[in-house]
């Protein structure tokens, strides 16, 4: 692969590929894949890195089903269920269907989510990465955003770093709902009882310091 924009070549098995930042503080397009074919060992290494040091890649114009978009997300790891369940991923319940529209096709008027969060910080094991794909967007954008939790710790005092380094933070599934008006059942709540993690976390593979809360 190679870095766009930098006489820097990341060594890679494709060289058709490339990975072009989207700007300084995060987020980069690999421009060259096919997502339906495997990928071998070297290529999902550079993939990684680049994850690793971009924390958001972007591949357009991929057409997956939920079998090939599983395909390809369990090349980097175990999948874990959603939470929630849904009508549309009976027949794969390692894809969660998120739209607003109602089972006929029509605007709900329903807003999914308008808090910042880490995807499932309610449970131990904390996920690597969610993979998205969106299936029909607006002109403009699609209102979903992304913080840099790393450049948001690198920025404050060393006194504050301290200070936060001594905190905790309670991750409650249950009250998230809450927050948005909806009430889980009590299987919902036994399934993802609230979580203790540290306010700020080390990445094991790169040992960058960055916070999770949300």
């Amino acid at each position: 692969m190679q870095l766009q924009n930098s006489t820097t070549e990341i060594g890679s098995p494709n060289p058709e590929t490339t990975i072009l930042p989207l700007s300084e503080l995060m987020g980069a397009e690999v421009i060259g894949l096919n997502l339906r074919e495997p990928l071998t060992n070297a290529l999902k290494t550079e993939i990684y890195n680049a994850f690793l040091k971009y924390q958001l890649l972007v591949f357009r114009d991929q057409d997956l089903n939920k079998e090939e978009q599983v395909a390809f997300t369990e090349q980097f790891g175990e999948l874990e269920k959603h939470t929630l369940t849904n009508k549309g991923a009976s027949d794969s319940p390692f894809v969660h269907i998120v739209t607003n529209l109602d089972v006929n096709g029509r605007p709900t008027g329903k807003v999914k989510s308008t808090l910042w969060h880490s995807d499932k910080s309610f449970r131990e094991a904390r996920s690597m990465a969610t993979l998205l794909h969106a299936k029909t967007l607006p002109p403009d954008g699609g209102d979903t955003c992304f913080a840099n939790m790393y450049a948001a710790y690198e920025g404050l005092s060393e006194k504050v770093k301290r200070d936060l380094a001594k905190l905790n933070v309670v991750h409650s599934w249950e009250l998230s709902r809450e927050n948005i008006n909806r009430t889980l059942s009590q299987k919902e709540i036994d399934d993802a009882p609230p979580m203790v993690h540290p306010l700020v976390r080390v990445h094991p593979d790169t040992n960058r310091k960055c916070l999770f809360l949300g």
